[in-house]
């Protein structure tokens, strides 16, 4: 249902919001510069090379034919999908000069063009002016400033939309959006407040919600909250239990999250790369000589997953800070991929955590002459290391 919102208002700037109350809503500046009163653009030109929006617009214009708004929606579609910058503004100065009212759905489709092509301050001067608004206008704002990285600014939309609305209307997606803007922003008190409205709207136990609660609260190093969730869950799948071992890992609780890792083979629940690379960190810093490590290794054998990238990189890692260099270098010659630059920075850290210094010299050559690009911090870390002369006498393990 179409819901009818006030234009956002400027209010003073602050990262406390609360779903509570109206009174409780402070809003950062939205804008760090003036926005531009209109779209600016040059004028669709007679040239017909300017473009298949252009030519249709132009030809429409000059048969003196009504534009129908199946046309005008095509056409956003295709700036959308092209990303065409200039034709985007072409096409919306075209509507604007012609005084054309668009439905809600066609709206929605402009606002998403510019999102598209990189117009948020025109997008979101178009979403201010509009009467009429339903959460589609308003989830195409949220997604856009956090894509933008303005999460302020997107708990601002979601609290004002809240308003609106009521909580269980909302998809599962949004709402894990807006927790992952609560880590962003630090605002561990918002997302207290939505994981209450959830417990007493009942859908809590939806998968995609618990991993992310179990996150956000292993961001804030709330272990004991996040395993609340987790028990409390009578559902679980690779994305809990991952979320469940990425914060045992944040916590260097390694024996844990190897544990949950074997559970979860019990239990016969999938395992993906991201669950791979959460327990060979883990496996690196348990102190067995790098045995767990080679378990996992051949569990991502057999399930055929030692091509994936996050895989590769985290075998290269374990096996150099288990002092096993030889493994790892073959893990780094299977990877075989020479534009996958996490793997060499970890075998270059594998080299330098075993004080193998003319080792992981010549690999920052090897990284240049492949045309990969070289982190400052990396050619920090191993002049720093070169300048021990305990790593002349570094040895192959």
């Amino acid at each position: 249902m179409d819901v009818v919102s006030p234009a956002l208002p400027n209010l003073l700037p602050s990262n406390k919001f609360s779903l509570k109350t109206e009174r409780q809503i402070q809003l950062p500046p939205r804008f760090l510069k003036q926005c531009p009163k209109t779209p600016t653009a040059k004028p669709i030109s007679s040239n017909p090379g300017t473009g298949t929006t252009s030519d249709i617009l132009r030809l429409m214009d000059s048969l003196s034919i009504p534009i129908p708004p199946d046309i005008y929606a095509s056409l956003i579609k295709e700036c959308t999908l092209s990303r065409h910058s200039v034709r985007a503004l072409q096409l919306h100065n075209h509507i604007r000069h012609r005084r054309i009212k668009l439905s809600l759905p066609l709206l929605n489709r402009l606002l998403l063009m510019h999102v598209s092509c990189g117009h948020l301050e025109i997008a979101r001067q178009v979403f201010d002016q509009m009467f009429l608004r339903d959460f589609n206008s308003w989830a195409i704002m949220i997604v856009a400033c956090l894509q933008a990285g303005d999460s302020e600014q997107a708990i601002s939309y979601f609290v004002l939309m809240e308003r609106c609305s009521s909580l269980f209307k909302f998809p599962a997606w949004i709402i894990t959006c807006l927790l992952k803007s609560c880590v962003l922003t630090k605002n561990m008190e918002l997302g207290k407040q939505v994981h209450g409205q959830l417990l007493k709207l009942g859908v809590i136990d939806d998968l995609s919600l618990s991993g992310s609660l179990i996150n956000f609260y292993g961001n804030f190093k709330c272990l004991d909250d996040a395993n609340v969730v987790f028990n409390q869950s009578s559902r679980r799948n690779t994305v809990t239990w991952t979320a469940k071992m990425v914060n045992s890992c944040r916590e260097n609780q390694f024996h844990k999250v190897f544990d949950d890792f074997t559970e979860m083979g019990r239990q016969g629940i999938k395992k993906n790369s991201f669950t791979f690379s959460s327990v060979l960190k883990a496996c690196a810093g348990m102190d067995d000589e790098g045995m767990s490590g080679r378990q996992v290794h051949a569990i991502a054998i057999k399930l055929g997953l030692e091509c994936e990238a996050f895989v590769q990189c985290g075998l290269i890692d374990m096996y150099g800070k288990c002092g096993l260099v030889r493994d790892a270098e073959k893990a780094f010659k299977v990877a075989g991929d020479e534009r996958n630059i996490a793997c060499w920075n970890a075998m270059i850290m594998g080299y330098v955590h075993n004080k193998l210094c003319i080792q992981a010299i010549k690999l920052l050559y090897g990284m240049k002459e492949a045309g990969l690009e070289v982190q400052e911090s990396l050619i920090n870390d191993v002049r720093i290391a070169c300048g021990n002369r305990e790593l002349e006498h570094g040895k192959h393990s």
